[in-house]
């Protein structure tokens, strides 16, 4: 019988640690989530490729194209290495970083929208050594931009995170700061696109989303969006500036407008 390496059970909306239900589920999920051994992956990323190429050959090749091996693996692992499953995630994400012209993304691209800070990459990774992206709720204004150019900065910066994973970490760690956010920052729209964006097409890349010193204000739009993001809800949590300090940075390392 082959060996099997088996990771432990985390599924790409639902944060480790949390409890799936009932046993049965959950062996039945680690079962599914176990890693083949490295012949057998090697075999199933062969099979997916072949049958992108068979089947969707007007695909763009090369990195982040059908014929990415690294790109075709990881969504094997988040698809529990069902080929099937793979390849039908595997094509709507190709298609649509070639219609969402992610390659073509330029910081002169999203200079405008990016000059409001509302969003950055910071420069320090956190204590988990996970790339950081950090959202400004309060310098969000929906109708200040066209949607579109807001969504061009958000995949921008998440392509910018991923950049700068260290060797071994796959992960990146999200900060919504929330201080001073208003009504008028409100954007579920905006929000919605966000979780989508990380789950169809950036699938496990999202290790964390911290809700930092939420206002009164915020609770009953999160009610609102939670059903929308489903078990990605899952992956936040309502913090305070203090425990971003405490808990993922060094003095050294915590993002300036977190120091005071």
């Amino acid at each position: 019988m082959a060996l099997r390496l088996c990771s432990s059970f985390n599924h790409p909306l639902i944060a480790p640690n949390v409890s799936v239900g009932t046993t049965h589920r959950f062996r039945k999920s680690s079962v599914r989530s176990c890693i083949p051994e490295a012949k057998e992956s090697r075999k199933l990323v062969l099979e997916v490729k072949e049958k992108l190429e068979k089947e969707y050959h007007s695909l763009p090749v090369g990195r982040n194209g059908r014929d990415d091996e690294d790109m075709i693996f990881w969504f094997l692992k988040d698809r529990r290495f069902s080929a099937e499953e793979a390849v039908s995630k595997l094509t709507k994400a190709i298609k649509w970083r070639q219609e969402f012209g992610v390659s073509e993304l330029t910081e002169e691209a999203v200079k405008v929208v990016a000059q409001t800070g509302k969003g950055y990459v910071h420069d320090f990774l956190d204590v988990n050594n996970r790339p950081v992206l950090v959202v400004v709720a309060s310098k969000h204004v929906p109708e200040a931009y066209d949607p579109a150019e807001d969504e061009k900065l958000c995949v921008f910066l998440i392509e910018e995170a991923l950049s700068k994973l260290p060797a071994g970490q796959e992960q990146i760690l999200g900060i919504v700061d929330l201080r001073g956010f208003g009504t008028e920052n409100a954007d579920l729209k905006f929000l919605t696109f966000l979780f989508d964006v990380f789950y169809y097409y950036y699938p496990r890349r999202l290790a964390q989303v911290l809700f930092v010193d939420a206002p009164f204000v915020f609770k009953p739009i999160w009610q609102l969006v939670k059903p929308l993001v489903k078990s990605y809800a899952s992956l936040v949590r309502f913090c305070s500036t203090e425990t971003v300090r405490q808990e993922y940075f060094t003095e050294e390392t915590v993002p300036k407008s977190f120091c005071d």
